[in-house]
């Protein structure tokens, strides 16, 4: 019996060239999508401050503390501030109360009238930035950022004749209740 020597198969490398270039490509175009993605959709904003009383610093020693605080509720907006700061705002948010800016008859949230709310605010506190911003738990992530917008800075036909388009720029988000 004659046995036949088996020739080793050679087997060949796996060419691994082509996986790598479409993942080299994905992740770069991944990077630079996020990327893009995120710078749009940044919004500055901050924790309340436990320390300091910086409010105060930036106003006069003649001007109370401000405090201001815009809330978003299913009745419009209510817009308060600290205690004798400002003549006709509640000292605090009381949903018992009818909302500062109320609802437009078609049940839309009235974003011009608020921000026009602001301006006079700002007329009266041109040295604050600080504004607390609140919403219940069930409005529309778009009312808050809306929001957020009307009250950080003037727009549209307010804002032409404005020198300054800055209302209150620096926000704290908080919440409501």
């Amino acid at each position: 019996m004659r046995r036949r020597v088996r020739e080793q198969e050679e087997t060949g490398e796996l060419n691994i060239v082509p996986y790598l270039d479409i993942v080299t490509n994905l992740v770069m175009f991944m990077l630079l999508s996020m990327t893009g993605l995120i710078s749009l959709g940044v919004l500055n904003v901050s924790a309340p401050k436990l320390g300091g009383d910086s409010a105060s610093l930036s106003q006069g020693a003649d001007q109370p503390k401000l405090l201001l605080t815009v809330a978003i509720s299913k009745k419009g907006f209510y817009v308060a501030s600290a205690a004798g700061a400002l003549e006709g705002l509640e000292k605090g948010i009381d949903a018992a109360h009818a909302p500062t800016v109320p609802l437009k008859p078609d049940g839309k949230y009235d974003f011009d009238a608020l921000a026009d709310h602001m301006k006079r605010i700002k007329a009266r506190f041109p040295r604050e930035t600080n504004l607390i911003l609140s919403a219940e738990p069930d409005v529309a992530y778009e009312v808050v950022i809306q929001t957020m917008d009307a009250c950080r800075e003037l727009r549209g036909a307010a804002a032409a004749g404005a020198a300054d388009r800055k209302l209150f720029p620096d926000v704290s988000l908080s919440l409501l209740g």
